[in-house]
């Protein structure tokens, strides 16, 4: 069964894997099951016509109200569908062996019943939920829509949606504004001998005031960039309007200090500010404040900058006129009004979003274009946003007109957030499916966060949003997903590498918003306790929950009425002293618990979640895990980094078994210890046609004097280099290897496919020899 089939998608919900699972019970084996038979092939059919009425209304910017309650009901239906059979299966199972894979336990487990009961509990539960379904297509008397359809995107970054985040020379319209900041910065005071001597040692502030999207961020970060080397003490912290103090203030600290955060004790906001403030006493220093929402907020902060620091500056950023006020009277300071893009600077912009250097405008576009970017109004992010919706089109008249007359010409006017939603709604509905979702998703996460995208792929593919293609991994085709929300400027790029890949991402406050929205419309997120500036409530029945702690006065762990036994998900991001009674959330496929206060009996029934595919447990205190972790036959990714564990449960198998060779299917492999496996499993790792990623540990037994390993070793030594030779004429891209002294003098290891090479605990006194062979590292 292709896995494109089983896509979990925000538009149809987990339609495509239910009818993937009773499509198994109408083959021919199940014939004896007459009554159940005719009651999945109806079903079968109801929800694979609502499935394709559900994607063609994706297209629909603006679904009448009976549309969009019906397809509401429909998604919702559908996850309740899936978690009676899931259920099923898991009763009638063996407790002991894997629930994952469906079609091969439904087969086993239907093959066995001769009990009338099992049979009338699947008929009863297919009965029920199909009768629901009928009902709801029945209220909603038709199946029509348009037939538009969005074609599938590219797989690179695209270089132009990076421009903007580079090197100054690359971005657009910020030379004059920052050499105006700057130059309000440093200049010195125009007061009076007297007053300037009594004044000079207060820190100069300038305070960036604008509507969102207008880019104050931005030109905040290349003041920074510019001014930065000139202080020995330095930092650029972002608020949000959901701020945690302590953790403002901590950041401060580690950053003007040069510390690791984890490194510093927490204490309380009063301890922090002192810290800070000693700190910074005798020291010049430079700290940009960004995104401040609230006047309370900075009047806290304004408390770690010393006023006896001579030449000392500071730079705030915030869309409230009142916050700025408050910013530049507390010390000697400016306001500075950042303005919209000029003509001039828009056309560049929208230019290089568009084209590479060597291309034009056609002709044929040009008085459109210039309509467009007339009702952009010089607005940063809505510029970015039209120009990767464009960036997807054909450039065609009539395609650019569409969108044109989309717009509306309330951006002339007044640059607000809501007339920017209206911007992002045309590139929201212009994405596939797959990518709504993947987008969506984003909204679990905190304002202001830096997401990694390693986290955020694993994690899509973890709840199912990324289907399979043949010559691609699942990694490989997020990292696509990942890609094309970079190139549409969705997202906007964090860590760029040296090689120029895209490292983490971050969400503009704006488009945030606009996710949070449309997520919270269609029950795909619930954000219990987070201030949400749109209309609408969230529904008790949670699919997907993301608990957000701002500090520890306001975190609350849950509130009541939710319906909490069919969420597929669980988050929990900032500080929380208490953690949920995981037995509530029975159908779970992720849980994040990094960086909280977990203790080893929270953990203590994990084995109820079935279902569970992903699990962080990163930087927490845990030390141990349960035994019963081995059962949890779905789990494909376990985060221990920053823990206390040193040892894995019996149940989880450090040895491998032989005959991995047949796992052909095998992507990614870590943590194998060589030393410990039979000859036969390390001979079988050269058969792995497919795999891409392998982490190997060999620590054989070695005679410092004679550089030898011992006998043992050295039969595994030589099937761990025929095995990497034949990986490296295939697959393989990425290679890690713990110690690894035994591969010294390895004159025959020969990787030519490698891509990435990480060496660790072992200091080689020369660079082996076949590393010459590595041309695509």
């Amino acid at each position: 069964m292709a896995m494109e089939a089983a896509l979990v998608s925000v538009v149809t919900g987990v339609l495509k894997p239910v009818i993937v699972k009773l499509t198994v019970l109408l083959s021919n084996e199940y014939k004896r099951f007459n009554t159940v038979r005719k009651e999945i092939k109806s079903l079968t059919h109801e929800l694979a016509t609502m499935e394709a009425f559900l994607l063609k209304m994706s297209e629909v910017e603006d679904p009448n109200p009976q549309d969009k309650v019906w397809m509401n009901e429909v998604r919702e239906l559908s996850y309740d569908l899936e978690d009676a059979i899931n259920d099923f299966m898991q009763s009638i199972g063996d407790k002991d062996e894997k629930p994952d894979g469906f079609i091969e336990k439904i087969k086993s487990s239907l093959g066995k019943l001769g009990k009338m009961k099992a049979r009338r509990q699947i008929g009863k539960e297919i009965q029920d939920l199909k009768k629901q379904i009928i009902e709801v297509g029945e209220r909603n008397a038709r199946y029509k829509s348009r037939e538009t359809f969005s074609k599938m995107v590219n797989a690179t970054v695209d270089p132009r949606a990076l421009a903007i985040f580079e090197h100054s020379s690359k971005l657009v319209g910020l030379e004059k504004p920052k050499a105006e900041i700057i130059k309000l910065l440093m200049e010195d005071d125009i007061r009076p001998p007297v007053q300037q001597q009594q004044q000079q040692q207060y820190p100069k502030i300038v305070s960036i005031v604008g509507s969102g999207g207008m880019g104050k961020t931005t030109l905040a970060n290349q003041v920074y960039q510019e001014l930065k080397g000139q202080y020995e003490c330095r930092a650029f912290v972002s608020v949000s309007r959901n701020s945690d103090m302590t953790n403002i203030l901590r950041t401060i600290f580690n950053e003007v200090a040069k510390t690791d955060y984890a490194s510093t004790e927490a204490g309380n906001i009063q301890q922090l500010i002192i810290k800070i403030t000693d700190f910074l006493a005798d020291k010049r220093y430079f700290v940009i404040v960004d995104d401040i929402w609230d006047v309370y907020t900075w009047d806290v902060i304004k408390h770690t900058f010393p006023v006896t620091s001579s030449g000392s500056i500071i730079t705030t950023t915030t869309r409230i006129n009142d916050v700025a006020k408050s910013c530049h009277s507390s010390f000697n300071g400016d306001t500075y009004n950042i303005r919209p893009l000029n003509p001039v600077h828009s056309k560049k912009l929208f230019q290089g979003r568009l084209f590479d250097s060597k291309e034009y405008l056609p002709s044929h576009l040009e008085k459109v274009f210039d309509e467009i970017l007339e009702k952009c109004d010089g607005l940063p992010l809505a510029i970015i946003a039209i120009s990767g919706l464009l960036a997807n089109k054909g450039r065609t008249e009539a395609l650019w007109n569409q969108v044109n007359d989309s717009i509306g010409r309330a951006l002339e006017r007044n640059p607000s957030v809501e007339e920017m939603m209206k911007i992002l709604s045309l590139s929201y509905f212009d994405l596939p499916p797959h990518l709504k979702t993947c987008l969506l998703h984003l909204s679990i996460f905190q304002e202001d966060s830096t997401i990694k995208k390693k986290v955020l792929v694993r994690r899509w593919i973890a709840e199912g949003f990324i289907h399979g293609e043949a010559r691609y991994t699942l990694y490989e085709l997020g990292e696509r997903c990942f890609n094309e929300l970079l190139n549409r400027g969705l997202i906007q790029p964090g860590k760029i590498d040296r090689y120029g890949k895209v490292k983490n991402c971050q969400v503009h406050d704006t488009i945030l918003d606009f996710i949070i929205s449309k997520s919270i419309d269609v029950n795909f997120i619930t954000l219990p306790g987070v201030p949400i500036l749109t209309i609408g409530t969230q529904r008790k029945v949670v699919r997907r929950l993301s608990l957000q702690g701002f500090n520890k006065e306001k975190s609350t762990i849950l509130p009541a009425g939710l319906v909490l036994s069919h969420a597929r998900s669980l988050s929990m991001f900032g500080i929380f002293w208490e953690i949920p009674y995981l037995e509530e959330f029975r159908h779970l496929c992720v849980l994040d618990l990094s960086h909280q206060s977990l203790e080893e009996h929270h953990l203590e029934n994990i084995v109820m979640l079935f279902q569970l595919r992903y699990l962080n447990i990163k930087g927490t205190r845990i030390s141990k895990l349960p035994e019963q972790i081995g059962r949890l036959g779905c789990l494909e990714m376990l985060d221990l980094t920053g823990t206390f564990v040193e040892k894995l449960p019996a149940s989880i198998a450090v040895k491998f078994p032989d005959g991995i060779a047949k796992m052909q299917a095998l992507e990614t492999l870590k943590d194998v210890d060589a030393s410990i496996q039979s000859i036969d499993f390390l001979c079988g790792l050269g058969q792995l046609m497919n795999l891409r990623s392998l982490r190997l540990i060999l620590d054989f037994e070695f005679d410092s004097d004679t550089e030898d390993t011992n006998m043992v070793g050295e039969e595994h030594n030589k099937a761990v280099v025929s095995s990497l030779c034949k990986l490296g004429t295939q697959n393989l891209r990425s290679l890690t290897i713990e110690f690894g002294r035994s591969l010294l003098h390895e004159e025959s290891l020969c990787l030519p496919t490698l891509e990435d090479l990480s060496i660790y605990f072992w200091d080689f006194p020369q660079v082996p020899t076949w590393v010459s062979s590595l041309r695509n590292l």
